[in-house]
């Protein structure tokens, strides 16, 4: 397995959680009363399974839009799980080649997942694809250990296993300071919002020890065996459980099209 190589992690996205719905719905009415609708057409870059899709067609306002991904057994998943939903079209693209038309959609995000691109090039391929006002918002969803004695002691088995750990990007360690060069070097974006929220969720042990299978960064350091000593660690942690509290955090930063940019944009058509 290698880094971002996905399609072996597929059949175990199903079991990951969902963002919160707080968070997503603060952006989402920050956004709609700065564009002045009523309905968002959106696109959810890198959109794996669908998770974060789900979360944005059951939102307080409706929205309708596409679900972008690269990898084809992600992508197959994502179908499945959306059936024959007419709100969200499924299209093969990355962040980089979305594939979709200019100025189509209001709203971007990319769920988990803007640490795989090349931010420069994904961020001028989003102010293509964006409406004049539109916005982008990169969102993490990492386990807020710090919260839960029991978390803190499941971490810990991962660093004794592999005890040079780094961490591709979980979104716990991002600053406002790194997004804001990555989301708004390009001079196309401006006006980052942060919003982060916590939220918890109930889940069976299979569920959980699920979620753990999909991980990527950790399996490729650890290696197969490796991987699997972390894995049995975790399940006797856990014994005796019937059912896990597992706290998380979404993490949020959005960016709406620079203004400035527009204008100089709208000047010099007019040359």
């Amino acid at each position: 397995m290698q880094f971002g190589d996905f399609s072996e992690l597929a059949k175990f996205y199903v079991d990951r959680p969902g963002y919160s719905t707080d968070v997503l719905n603060c952006i989402q009415a920050y956004i709609m009363q700065q564009c002045g609708k009523n309905e968002l057409v959106i696109a959810d870059v890198g959109a794996g399974t669908g998770k974060l899709t789900e979360n944005l067609v059951n939102l307080q306002c409706p929205v309708h839009g596409f679900a972008v991904e690269p990898n084809d057994a992600m992508r197959e998943e994502g179908v499945k799980l959306f059936g024959n939903s007419t709100k969200i079209i499924w299209k093969e693209g990355s962040a980089e080649s979305t594939g979709l038309e200019d100025s189509s959609v209001d709203w971007v995000l990319m769920g988990s997942s803007f640490h795989w691109t090349d931010a420069p090039k994904a961020m001028k391929e989003f102010y293509r694809i964006l409406k004049p006002g539109g916005f982008f918002t990169a969102i993490w969803n990492p386990r807020n250990i710090e919260s839960s004695q029991l978390h803190m002691e499941i971490e810990q088995i991962v660093y004794d296993e592999i005890k040079t750990t780094k961490r591709v990007s979980s979104g716990n360690k991002l600053t406002s300071e790194e997004m804001a060069e990555k989301m708004m070097g390009t001079g196309l974006f401006e006006k980052m919002l942060f919003i982060e929220g916590n939220h918890e969720e109930t889940m069976t042990i299979d569920r959980y020890m699920n979620i753990w299978k999909s991980v990527n960064d950790i399996q490729v350091q650890a290696g197969e065996e490796g991987f699997r000593r972390i894995l049995s660690k975790i399940e006797n942690k856990l014994d005796g459980y019937k059912e896990i509290q597992v706290p998380y955090r979404s993490r949020s930063w959005t960016v709406p099209v620079s203004y400035t940019h527009l204008r100089a944009h709208e000047t010099d058509s007019y040359l």
